[in-house]
């Protein structure tokens, strides 16, 4: 919906991910539904990156999981180099599973603390019939170059690296099938300050050189505004905003991507001390059961009656900049 080109290596239409909510000992039923994905709309162009923001529970991983069909989705398309992953099974998923990886949140537990690196990095060359034997052992050490680590750490355990070395180690992973498409699932948040920037720009170097796709999923907005080419921001399971981060930083138009903006700081104490900080009230509701209409309405300060009736339409404002407001 964003941007039609015919560069788009992944479109994904009306995408939603519900998880059911069963009651009862004996005989199972079905309650209630938690709507992580409610609808989601937008491209990734070839070789950009676009960053999916929003604060923690809006369903950003699950909708990361939802592309890669970890979690077959409740409805909606998610067409990948024109395929519709939602409707492949079986061996013809498997096949697209090496064109699109995903490097995960959390070092320590993304790694199996019983395997070296080398069987961990080498797992999908085998998996995929890429290589095995010597070959495959001299493109693990392939891998661990490319990825900033000693080619001989090839027959040690998770257990002797720091935080930032394993996620290396989970980037090299990811990249050992050659994918076109990686989703970014927060890898730095679990990092010292210090190591996050080592690893933002390891990304970059690897998206340059190999020509990858980022969906890059984060909550901190100047990680994002880094590395990002388009913002998209959600908000308890649907985008609300999506635009080049550009026009995202100098005029956000949703109110709350306002008042996520008005929380990060900025290091001029001068233009700090004038700026506007926007305090939400209430808490984020229940994705059991969402607010009717626009989902952001119940803490919103601009909310009107429409707000509360009508769910507002992911629409084009102008210069692809597409914003859910009944307001802007």
């Amino acid at each position: 919906m964003a941007n039609n080109g015919n560069n788009a290596l992944l479109e994904v239409k009306g995408l939603k991910k519900y998880f059911p909510i069963n009651q009862g000992i004996l005989i199972q039923r079905k309650v209630a539904d938690v709507k992580a994905v409610d609808g989601l709309d937008f491209t990734v162009e070839r070789g950009e990156t676009l960053g999916l923001v929003g604060e923690s529970g809006c369903g950003k991983s699950t909708t990361g999981r939802t592309i890669l069909q970890l979690y077959r989705p409740t409805a909606g398309d998610v067409y990948f180099k024109g395929n519709d992953l939602a409707k492949l099974k079986g061996e013809e998923l498997r096949k697209m599973r090496r064109h699109m990886q995903m490097i995960f949140q959390d070092p320590y537990a993304s790694l199996n603390p019983r395997m070296t690196v080398g069987d961990i990095i080498g797992e999908p060359l085998e998996v995929h019939n890429i290589s095995k034997g010597k070959e495959k052992k001299e493109r693990v050490q392939e891998l661990l170059q490319i990825v900033g680590l000693n080619p001989y750490f090839i027959n040690r355990y998770p257990h002797e690296f720091s935080g930032g070395q394993r996620q290396r180690i989970g980037v090299a992973r990811a990249l050992a099938v050659q994918p076109d498409f990686i989703v970014c699932d927060e890898p730095i948040s679990a990092l010292d300050v210090s190591i996050q920037a080592q690893i933002i720009n390891l990304l970059e170097e690897l998206q340059e050189k190999f020509n990858l796709t980022y969906l890059f999923i984060a909550h901190d907005l100047s990680v994002v505004r880094h590395i990002s080419d388009r913002v998209a921001v959600m908000y308890l399971g649907k985008i609300v905003e999506l635009t080049d981060r550009t026009s995202l930083y100098s005029n956000p138009l949703h109110p709350y991507t306002k008042a996520l903006l008005s929380a990060v700081p900025i290091p001029d104490p001068i233009v700090e001390e004038k700026r506007e900080r926007i305090i939400l009230v209430g808490d984020v509701p229940s994705p059991v059961n969402p607010p009717s209409g626009c989902r952001f309405h119940t803490r919103c300060p601009l909310a009107i009656d429409i707000c509360s009736r009508v769910d507002p339409e992911f629409r084009d404002v102008g210069g692809k900049h597409f914003v859910a407001c009944h307001v802007v």
